[in-house]
């Protein structure tokens, strides 16, 4: 054990005895049958137990164990890192690295752009998509289309004008 209790409490005749934890290490020395008494910590004290109570109160202990060891291994939060010494929750730190705010209007704006590239014609698709997408250079695109890069310079100008007005348009 790797502290010393302050009290034990001891079942004799079905009540509870008090003892100091001296005076229990002095009758486990002296009667062989305290060794085979069962415990479990409770608030700084220990109290026997039978058998099944100390079975399941150790099975209990070694599910919350495991359960940390996962919350460690997967950086899981306990919201019980949430709450102060009473318990009560604490208002959460605001990161101020992220914007909320911004963060909304580019979901915003991706979901338009998702409306928009389908109203496209095809050929401005497949520009757009070797671009973007595939993130080839404007001058693999060229050798692709069998056009010079400046030529894929242009027309990805003004796909991208239209997408912007169809954009703006869907407001």
């Amino acid at each position: 054990m790797k502290y010393a209790p302050r009290k034990v409490y001891i079942k004799e005749n079905n009540v509870y005895v008090e003892l100091s934890y001296k005076d229990f290490c002095r009758r486990r020395k002296a009667d062989q049958s305290y060794m085979d008494k069962l415990f479990i910590p409770v608030q700084g004290c220990l109290l026997e137990v039978m058998r099944e109570q100390y079975a399941d109160f150790y099975k209990d202990k070694e599910r919350w164990r495991y359960l940390e060891k996962l919350d460690i291994n997967h950086s899981l939060l306990s919201l019980e890192g949430f709450t102060d010494s009473g318990g009560n929750m604490i208002d959460f730190i605001v990161d101020e690295a992220v914007d909320v705010a911004e963060t909304v209007i580019n979901a915003v704006m991706v979901d338009r752009l998702k409306a928009a590239l389908p109203l496209l014609s095809d050929g401005e698709q497949t520009l757009i998509h070797a671009i973007f997408f595939e993130e080839l250079s404007e001058r693999e695109v060229g050798l692709r289309l069998g056009v010079t890069q400046s030529v894929v310079n242009k027309r990805k100008a003004k796909i991208l004008a239209k997408l912007r007005k169809i954009m703006e348009n869907e407001i």
